[in-house]
């Protein structure tokens, strides 16, 4: 078995080096009857088997020569790999080779296909070699290659729906373009996520075909319907609701807007009714309604000429044909570019070599993008039509951004003073700071945005001054204004509120007992007469729960703001007054059906403020002086005049 697979790939390297071409690829990268589909570039490319993807063709074979720049190797991506499969691969196989080395990849076949997607070299030079006998199935093949320098390279078959992170980014090969696969969508809506990947990003122009390029996008929430756009010189197709959309992230990608439009000439139409209508270059304005411009019938060399004001980045251009009342439409057409309107430079796209010929429409109402790989840096834009359906009638705009300003840093120079200044009217110029370019055009939004945050600054910090004062002034207020004790007048030799710094109180009058022989004084279980209160609470031998000395380590609690609530701050009780405090008399209506004569005690003969009322009794009470003895007691025995007037009235408790 070794033998015979020895024998066969000296057999291949046979037919590798009987292919002339293959071996100077100066003249043809490939060579053979079998080859497809082939675009081969330095850095990237994509190849296949012919009738790719139907059945490749009996006895056919195909070589191709990859070459990759000094410096780097390559990189192999298998899309498709679908030979009949025989032993060992010996009616139809792929084979790698390098013949200056001697390495070697395969053969491969259905049945002995390769162990990864990506073939990784170390070599820059790859020759690749199909060849096929009689057979009955299979699609043949399809490969990609790209250097070193792109691992993320993939292969022109794969779809959105390979992938589950929310942003991608893989490096799509040259040659896609023209590869069979479907995609759905345009480039302002987004692509179905079943597109082929790198399809839809020609479709939608992030990158040229012939060259291949880095792509970026990302997956979002799916839509119900997606519209069919031509574009880059392909069709999408009208797809239905999809779970994810392919929205390809493209930078530089605005309307610009023109200041001028002119042209070589216009028509100036009068219909079978008489009536006028001009087609003048103003109409070419894609956002104009109603008809276009359109050049004069049977003028040669007609041309469009957009004026953007200044020199701008021009990414794309979308065009579109008369109206739907007329068919009028541009088929193809050249662009060249001005920076002056005078010198024009044709638009030449990647190759560089020949003057690129982009699609137009199909029709007179539809809009047809077309993209500029690499863009154009211009003021001028002219339109030249190569082709075109019954008359020359077009609508223009351009896609692009403002050209991004790039100012390298000046050397430093020491400005030497002048000791007289010299008046001019000339505006002051701008002095560079070394190493930092300024761009005028920004120093007024930087200078705002500067004087904004000190604005801001400088009011926080009046804010703070502010309240910083006037908690100041609320304290000083609420140690000057403190009492202790309520009826105390407030303090005004020292801020602090202390208790030594009260007068001493002094005892008020008393009532005298009364004189014996007149009821007992005996207080009755339904009251108790208050106690004398002590002037100085430093007096107290027990427990106490009135506030403490000064000496005892104690300071009044302040109330600074209305925000302090009770069980903030240790209370105590206050003291007892000095003079006994009764409850104010009010009077309370008899139930009806009772007869309550207040009981008198027995005293002198003139009226006195100081003897008291007692309470009267309940039904069937009797006072604590004849309670023993159960007489009652009568007006007679109580002594005491009617028409006195009483001091003090004790109540019941309610």
């Amino acid at each position: 078995m070794a033998r015979s697979q020895c024998l066969m790939l000296s057999a291949y390297f046979q037919d590798i080096l009987s292919c002339p071409e293959a071996v100077s690829p100066e003249k043809s990268p490939f060579c053979g009857n079998g080859c497809g589909h082939t675009l081969l570039t330095p850095h990237s490319g994509t190849l296949s088997s012919k009738n790719y993807p139907g059945t490749y063709p009996n006895h056919t074979m195909c070589c191709w020569r990859l070459q990759a720049p000094p410096g780097s190797s390559l990189l192999l991506a298998f899309g498709d790999v679908d030979l009949e499969p025989s032993e060992h691969c010996a009616h139809s196989s792929l084979l790698l080779a390098d013949p200056q080395t001697g390495t070697a990849y395969g053969p491969y076949c259905r049945n002995s296909v390769p162990s990864a997607p990506l073939l990784v070299t170390n070599s820059s030079t790859v020759t690749v070699l199909f060849n096929s006998t009689s057979h009955r199935s299979g699609r043949g093949l399809l490969m990609s290659y790209a250097t070193s320098q792109h691992p993320d390279l993939i292969s022109c078959l794969v779809r959105g729906t390979h992938y589950t992170q929310e942003y991608i980014s893989v490096y799509c090969p040259a040659g896609c373009k023209d590869i069979h696969g479907d995609i759905w969508g345009n480039p302002s809506q987004g692509y179905r996520d079943t597109s082929v990947l790198c399809k839809a990003a020609v479709h939608a122009g992030v990158i040229a075909d012939e060259l291949g390029g880095q792509v970026t996008l990302s997956r979002e929430k799916g839509i119900t319907l997606y519209e069919s756009a031509f574009a880059n010189g392909l069709r999408s197709k009208r797809g239905s609701l999809s779970e994810k959309r392919l929205v390809f992230h493209k930078a530089c990608d605005d309307v610009l807007e023109v200041v001028t439009f002119n042209a070589s000439s216009w028509w100036h139409e009068v219909d079978v009714l008489g009536q006028d209508r001009a087609w003048v270059a103003e109409r070419a304005a894609l956002s104009t309604t109603g008809h276009s411009w359109a050049a004069k019938p049977g003028a040669k060399a007609a041309w469009l000429e957009l004026d953007l004001g200044t020199r701008k980045n021009v990414t794309g251009i979308i065009t579109k044909g008369s109206s739907e009342q007329h068919d009028y439409y541009v088929t193809s057409y050249h662009v060249s570019s001005s920076r002056d309107g005078k010198n024009w430079r044709p638009y030449r796209g990647s190759s560089g070599q020949e003057d690129k010929v982009f699609e137009g429409n199909a029709d007179s109402h539809g809009e047809v993008s077309n993209a500029f790989i690499p863009p154009i840096v211009a003021r001028y834009i002219r339109v030249t039509p190569q082709s075109w359906h019954q008359h020359i009638a077009l609508k223009v705009a351009l896609m692009g951004c403002q050209l991004a300003r790039v100012r390298i840093p000046r050397p430093y120079e020491p400005s030497v003073p002048k000791e007289v200044l010299e008046a001019t009217s000339h505006p002051p110029s701008h002095t560079p700071i070394p190493g930092i370019a300024l761009d005028p055009e920004k120093a007024g939004s930087t200078l705002l945005v500067i004087l904004l945050i000190g604005g801001f600054v400088l009011l926080c910090s009046c804010l703070l001054l502010l309240a910083f004062l006037c908690h100041r002034k609320r304290k000083s207020a609420v140690e000057l204004n403190c009492g202790i004790t309520k009826g105390y007048p407030k303090l005004e030799s020292s801020q602090v509120c202390s208790l030594q710094s009260l007068p001493a109180p002094s005892l008020a009058s008393f009532p005298m007992a009364p004189t014996p022989g007149a009821l007992s004084w005996t207080h009755s279980p339904e009251y108790t007469e208050p106690d004398l209160v002590q002037a100085n609470p430093s007096s107290q031998t027990g427990p106490s729960t009135f506030k403490p000395l000064l000496e005892e380590g104690y300071t009044l609690p302040l109330v600074l703001n209305h925000y302090d609530v009770p069980g903030k701050h240790n209370e105590y009780a206050e003291p007892l007054p000095p003079e006994p405090e009764y409850a104010m008399p009010f009077t309370e209506p008899e139930p009806a059906g009772m007869h309550r004569s207040p009981c008198i005690i027995t005293g002198p003969a003139e009226c006195s403020p100081g003897q008291y009322q007692t309470p009267a009794l309940r039904p069937g009470e009797l006072p604590a002086a004849v309670e023993g003895t159960g007489t009652p007691c009568s007006e007679e025995s109580r002594g005491w005049p009617r028409h006195c007037p009483l001091a003090h009235v004790y109540h019941e408790a309610l």
